[in-house]
């Protein structure tokens, strides 16, 4: 796990220096070592975080001269070990045990598409030396980021939107399209649009190829099919429980692939229980299991310990429950803000960042139960969807139980500069429900939110989050695999038992029932969400703010109603408008924009 950053520029030399200020601001997601490489249009960057080949021969960017390639690469090969046996059978010789070795011989071996080879989260860029072809690739899933943009004539590419602004010449106008996802989605801005109009990023399952002449072609490598497949016609309930569990158990396991310790972020929930609970069937002993608490406020509880102690003590695993007092919670939002690649509005980012902080002391990898709601029916909007989709695709019956506010509601709350005629967002959900290769409307909500919501909410939050403080995070619900399995499983199967059915009582077979019949928890961050104190402080004081005025993105006469009376105006989902319109304000001009 790692950042990096490059420029392509065609018949040029790149600006190296540009290039090294972009990765240096990634200096978090890689404490343990930089460097930098040239050669023809293209210069890389890289900062290192040490997980797998702690020796300096898995130093980045890593140039392989037997086989002509260039890499620096940000994520984890898990079947690094078992490709290698594979290309030393075909003749390959390694100087190294790291993945980024790996994947500059596997490329010489099998082309662009060795990603359909690799079991893991990755982006990486790869410079072909006798073609001058650069190879830009992100994973399956989107855990691992990659933004772009054209800066001067170049191609220029990193792990974060923050890097790429470091280098400069970046336009930092909001982008209207994005911004209409943003207010309707919770945040999310599908790709390739990102809040800034120069800005984009590349989508998930996607290789990017820029020819020595600046020509680029893109392909999308991987999809999951959310369809019925013959030969699982006959299986019942019991025998997808099998499956599920038999694949989790392997996403598990092959997670734990590292040449350091590897922990597991325990909430107390379902997920992170499951995860704990096979790895210790497996025979790990020892474990690393780490919770996080906040002081309860505005009525809602604020930790979940007596779940996490229950899971803690019936797996044997070495327990960090970590406390954090409400005084530490406002002065956390300023670190947990810049570490935002883009405006997130979920309270658990501060939660994640707070909890990283304390992890990252005595853990550098963790695996984590973000994704299984999102492809095991986990939440109520994909119930609403079944019960209300009629004969139609279903987009309708999600946008009334998940979009945030109506298209209508733009015209009172943003300036006429900012407003976009047509419903994009709607647009956008219909197009994406209307693709084939999904049989039912829950199908089609589980693949919308599976292949957009959870990479550019949870996914990211996570990355953006751990890497911060140079923490790792994994995530076994969303091996390939396993999501593939998810997907051509029955809708009724995964909505049964208010959501996750299957899952529910594919666990019955190792975790207590306390843990499984619990009521739905969340990361709770009381302050954030009741937003009082000294949380509705800050926002009070942002939005009255010279730059924030100047900017002249929302209209003040919408902006003083929800300051009037914060709790009063909620989203579709019980979520703060006010907290979403602070959020990007706090986002922007803490990038400085």
């Amino acid at each position: 796990m790692c950042g990096f950053a490059g420029e392509h520029r065609p018949g040029e030399r790149p600006d190296v220096a540009a290039v090294e200020a972009m990765a240096a601001t990634m200096a978090p997601r890689g404490p343990d070592g930089a460097g930098s490489w040239s050669a023809g249009p293209v210069a890389l960057a890289h900062r290192r975080l040490k997980i797998i080949d702690l020796s300096e021969q898995g130093s980045q960017p890593l140039v392989d001269p037997h086989v002509g390639r260039t890499v620096a690469f940000n994520g984890c090969i898990y079947n690094h070990r078992e490709l290698r046996a594979e290309l030393e059978r075909e003749g390959h010789r390694f100087f190294s045990t790291s993945d980024t070795e790996v994947i500059a011989k596997a490329h010489a071996s099998w082309g662009d598409r060795c990603v359909d080879r690799f079991m893991g989260m990755f982006s990486f860029a790869l410079v072909e030396r006798e073609s001058g072809r650069l190879l830009l690739a992100r994973d399956r899933l989107g855990i691992k980021p990659l933004y772009l943009a054209d800066v001067g004539g170049a191609l220029r590419f990193g792990s974060t939107l923050p890097g790429l602004l470091a280098g400069g010449g970046i336009d930092t106008s909001i982008d209207r399209v994005a911004l209409h996802h943003y207010l309707s989605w919770h945040g999310v801005v599908p790709p390739p649009h990102t809040i800034l109009q120069g800005v984009r990023k590349l989508p998930p399952a996607t290789l990017l190829v820029v020819e020595p002449d600046g020509l680029r072609t893109q392909e999308r490598y991987w999809s999951a099919p959310h369809s019925r497949l013959p030969e699982q016609e006959l299986w019942d309930e019991h025998d997808w429980q099998d499956a599920l569990l038999d694949a989790l158990r392997t996403a598990v396991d092959r997670r734990m692939v590292a040449d350091v310790p590897v922990g597991v972020l325990l909430s107390g929930g379902l997920d992170s229980s499951l995860i704990v609970a096979l790895l210790a069937e497996a025979g790990q002993r020892g474990l690393e299991t780490f919770s996080i608490g906040f002081e309860s406020g505005g009525g809602r509880e604020g930790d979940e310990f007596r779940y996490s102690d229950l899971i803690a003590q019936e797996f044997g695993t070495e327990h960090h429950k970590l406390p954090i007092a409400t005084s530490r919670m406002v002065p956390a939002l300023d670190g947990a803000i810049a570490a935002m690649s883009e405006p997130m509005v979920s309270h658990d980012c501060v939660a994640f960042y707070l909890l990283s902080e304390q992890v990252s002391r005595s853990c550098k990898v963790v695996q984590s139960g973000q994704g299984a709601d999102e492809v095991l029916a986990g939440y109520s909007w994909y119930q609403a969807v079944s019960e209300q989709a009629g004969g139609g695709t279903g987009a309708d019956a999600y946008r009334a139980a998940f979009f945030d506010r109506p298209h209508a509601e733009f015209a009172e709350m943003l300036e006429a500069d900012h407003l976009l005629e047509r419903d994009a967002s709607r647009a956008f959900a219909e197009e994406h429900f209307g693709r084939p290769h999904a049989d039912e409307p829950v199908d089609r909500a589980l693949r919308l939110d599976t292949e957009v919501m959870l990479v550019d909410d949870p996914v990211k939050r996570v990355d953006n989050m751990t890497m911060a403080w140079g923490l790792e995070a994994r995530v076994p619900f969303l091996d390939h695999e396993f999501v593939e399995l998810a997907a051509a499983c029955p809708p009724a199967l995964k909505l049964a038992h208010g959501g996750k059915g299957v899952l529910k009582e594919a666990s019955r077979r190792v975790l207590p029932a306390a843990v499984i019949d619990r009521p739905k928890g969340y990361f709770p961050v009381p302050q954030l969400s009741a937003l009082e104190g000294e949380a509705l402080e800050l926002v009070r004081d942002v939005m009255a703010s010279p730059r924030a005025r100047e900017r002249g993105l929302f209209r003040r006469g919408y902006v003083d109603m929800l300051l009037s009376d914060p709790p009063a105006h909620e989203t579709t989902l019980e979520g703060s408008k006010l907290w979403q319109v602070a959020l990007l304000e706090l986002w922007l001009q803490r990038h400085g924009l």
